[in-house]
């Protein structure tokens, strides 16, 4: 079944066909790492790792890039903006290095806690200067700059497509257009390759080159270490869609510019997750961070959960009451397998993959595929995983089966959650008495009619956190997760 995309470039849904039959050369923006990521910058790592579990289902192997920034993010290439590891070094008492070691550690925390798998490939900006060094020469040599004010720019002018991504018209950039303030400029949606001298004179990291000792501006970062590891030309590019009309839309200028082909082909473009306040953003203090969520008594895989619930394109409103909803599903899925585990005859037999399984759970699998298929669609997805575990027609073990094969995509852990020690075996020996002893007497009230009593017992032991279960051979328990 193949893989249909949306496509940015194209603004259409189109057939992925890989440069070369087998494999997929991925790249997504990192992180700038001054800060905690907050949990609207985690949906666009959660929708890569999407992406990228569903190509390695469909079978190819799969290079992904992920660049760490940890020098030189401006808001803007001018004076009006400002540098973000500087900035945070500066208020935190650190060097530059210091905190960028510490947010990479805390983004990779919060990463592992989702249940995203880790990159093939994860470039520091520091570590591949020299890279970009050679791109920008490659660059300018084939006429695409200048030099103003002691830094080296990118002219648009000399880029006929420039803006294709966006969608904007290059005769409609006109020079008198304000973006940002910089003097230097000839166009102000020019923008900086290298900085040699700007507002941050006290900036720490910089390097000699052939136009001065500075640093690199931030776009020419993810050119050239993309190209790097993935070649002139790879398959897909993704981040933000707040990344199209500027950083994207320059690192295909660039790109274009040193080889004289064609980038990337595909373009996919997570929408933002948005508070009732708005979009989510560190610099307006409107952020909230997986921490925080744990804080309140959330597990990751509740958000990871919440985040499936919306599909990638799709803007997506964040509340603690969507979440709680998301923890109760995730929690009634979960009780739902274990539940099919305990009427497994031969648990070990649902483990096994590429078993026989009946046309009708295949049927559940194959709408499955059909809905990943066209575009990641993870809401039909997980409405296909719970019209296969509620299907009482299906063998217990046929449906752990596709349900685990179908968690390869959804990334929420399912088939370790039911390997794992279960809860109940932790619990001492008198509170287990005690539990046993109030369903003994919960079953002598419904054999003499007094389900009102036996109910109150129910309710009671689910309020700490036990579900019962009644079955012909009796009743068990469990805890809720």
């Amino acid at each position: 079944m193949p893989l249909y995309l949306f496509n940015t470039l194209g603004r259409e849904l189109q057939e992925f066909k890989p440069l070369e039959p087998g494999k997929v050369g991925f790249y997504g923006c990192g992180p700038t790492v001054y800060n905690y990521a907050h949990i609207g910058n985690l949906r666009a790592y959660v929708t890569h790792d999407i992406l990228v579990r569903s190509l390695r289902r469909l079978g190819y192997q799969v290079t992904h890039v992920m660049n760490l920034t940890d020098v030189g993010h401006l808001s803007g290439d001018s004076d009006t903006g400002e540098d973000k590891m500087v900035k945070s070094a500066e208020e935190r008492g650190k060097s530059v290095l210091e905190i960028a070691s510490y947010y990479t550690d805390a983004f990779f925390k919060d990463t592992e806690r989702l249940n995203i798998i880790r990159p093939t490939v994860v470039c520091k900006a520091t570590e591949h200067i020299s890279d970009m060094i050679a791109l920008i020469e490659r660059i300018e040599q084939r006429g695409y700059t200048y030099r103003a004010g002691g830094n080296l720019y990118f002219d648009i002018t000399k880029f006929p497509t420039y803006g294709e991504l966006a969608r904007l018209k290059l005769e409609d950039l006109k020079a008198g257009a304000r973006i940002d303030v910089d003097e230097n400029k000839r166009n102000p949606h020019d923008f900086a390759l290298w900085f040699t001298k700007s507002k941050f004179e006290n900036q720490a990291l910089t390097w000699d080159s052939p136009w001065g000792r500075g640093y690199p501006g931030w776009h020419i970062e993810c050119s050239a270490m993309s190209m790097k590891y993935l070649g002139e030309q790879f398959d897909i590019h993704a981040g933000g869609i707040d990344h199209i009309p500027i950083h994207h839309t320059n690192e295909i200028a660039q790109s274009e510019a040193a080889t004289g082909k064609k980038w990337v082909n595909y373009w996919v473009h997570n929408e933002f997750l948005v508070l009732d306040k708005g979009k989510m953003s560190k610099s307006s203090g409107n952020f909230l961070t997986l921490q925080s969520l744990i804080d309140a008594g959330y597990d990751p895989l509740d958000y990871r959960y919440f985040l499936l619930g919306g599909h990638y394109r799709s803007q997506l409103q964040f509340s603690f009451e969507a979440l709680d909803s998301a923890r109760n599903s995730r929690k009634a899925l979960v009780d739902r397998l274990f539940f099919l585990a305990d009427k497994c005859s031969d648990l070990p037999e649902a483990w096994k993959e590429g078993e026989f399984i009946s046309e009708k759970a295949k049927s559940y699998q194959e709408a499955f595929n059909r809905a990943i298929a066209e575009d990641l669609s993870t809401p039909r997805a997980l409405a296909e995983l719970w019209g296969l575990i509620r299907d009482t027609e299906l063998e217990p073990a046929e449906a752990l089966r596709i349900a685990f094969d179908m968690d390869l995509v959804l990334g929420l852990g399912l088939r370790e959650l039911l390997q794992a020690p279960r809860a109940e075996q932790q619990l001492d020996s008198e509170t287990v008495k005690e539990i046993e002893a109030l369903i003994t007497e919960r079953s002598a009230a419904k054999k003499a009619k007094n389900y009102q009593r036996a109910d109150e017992i129910r309710n009671m032991l689910k309020e700490r956190g036990i579900l019962l279960e009644d079955t012909p051979q009796g009743t068990t328990w469990r805890l809720i997760l």
